[in-house]
């Protein structure tokens, strides 16, 4: 099963969002419980060093990689020029730390840092012209980071202008099968309201990035009752491990190998630390993993 590689995100440590979230925890903690909860391969957060051999250093010493991070895009509200400078000097960072895979999200007109406005009804819904920047600006992008020896993950949010399964469907549509892939989330498609197998079925041959993460319904259900914001949700514990909320990932994981996936498969499940311990978290995701999936 050397094929599929677990790898679980900093965001259960530290938020790069909600800095107060985890403030206090230091970056030596969470990668050391990383390791020692069993985990071969991090994302990367707020709290990483860029100095590219410093952060090699600390992370050999716990026996992990990096295999992708965040790049935020504004293709929809920037010119293209200027998106794919930053682009760039992220992937040549992710390159030199080893990693293959940049995964990449349009905040052009996100709400999902506003704590103003709620989630749902405050969305964000690209029009005509916002979806022919968003799709040939990616494919620009995603040309790029091959030239790179990278390859560019699309990766679905809520608060964004892609969320939805119709969004999402749109996406992959008008965008280069070769240049674009998928970064598919659990969490976030439960938390939408989508059905999480249908999308993962669907989009299979592009799925190049998976992102495991878990939804308590009551706190799904007081959000949308409440009108909270994105980030009241995680605050309020929307999010949680694979094991832990509502989805089944046994259907998930088995279409996932009987599909001969390759890559990472990665923890991603943004809480409050001090409700919610960190290593505890990780230790409960990897037991779960190993119990279901068998790796």
């Amino acid at each position: 099963m050397n094929k599929i590689k677990l790898a679980i995100a900093p965001i259960g440590w530290t938020n790069d969002d909600l800095p107060e979230l985890g403030g206090e925890i230091p970056f030596e903690q969470c990668v050391s419980e990383m390791a020692l909860a069993g985990f071969e391969g991090s994302e990367v957060g707020n709290k990483y060093p860029r100095d590219t051999d410093v952060l090699k250093k600390a992370l050999e010493m716990r026996g992990l990689q990096i295999c992708n991070a965040w790049f935020s895009t504004f293709l929809t509200t920037k010119p293209y020029e200027e998106v794919e400078r930053d682009f760039v000097e992220h992937c040549t960072f992710l390159k030199t730390m080893g990693a293959k895979m940049v995964g990449v999200a349009e905040q052009g007109n996100s709400i999902q840092g506003r704590q103003d406005l709620p989630v749902f009804d405050a969305k964000p819904v690209n029009t005509e012209e916002e979806w022919k920047k968003l799709c040939d600006g990616l494919n620009k992008l995603g040309a790029k980071a091959k030239e790179m020896g990278m390859a560019l993950t699309y990766h679905h949010h809520m608060g964004t202008g892609v969320q939805t399964a119709d969004e999402i469907d749109h996406l992959m549509e008008c965008t280069d099968s070769e240049l674009v892939g998928l970064l598919y989330d659990s969490g976030h498609l439960v938390f939408s309201g989508e059905d999480e197998i249908a999308v993962l079925k669907k989009w299979l041959p592009r799925i190049r990035h998976v992102h495991l993460k878990d939804v308590r319904r009551e706190k799904r259900e007081e959000a949308i009752a409440g009108k909270w914001s994105f980030l009241k949700g995680v605050k309020e514990g929307v999010f949680t491990v694979p094991g832990d909320g509502c989805i089944n990932f046994e259907p998930i994981f088995t279409i996932l190998k009987e599909a001969d996936y390759r890559g990472w498969w990665v923890v991603e499940a943004e809480q409050d630390p001090a409700l919610a311990n960190p290593l505890e978290y990780a230790l409960k995701a990897r037991a779960y993993i190993r119990e279901k999936a068998g790796i």
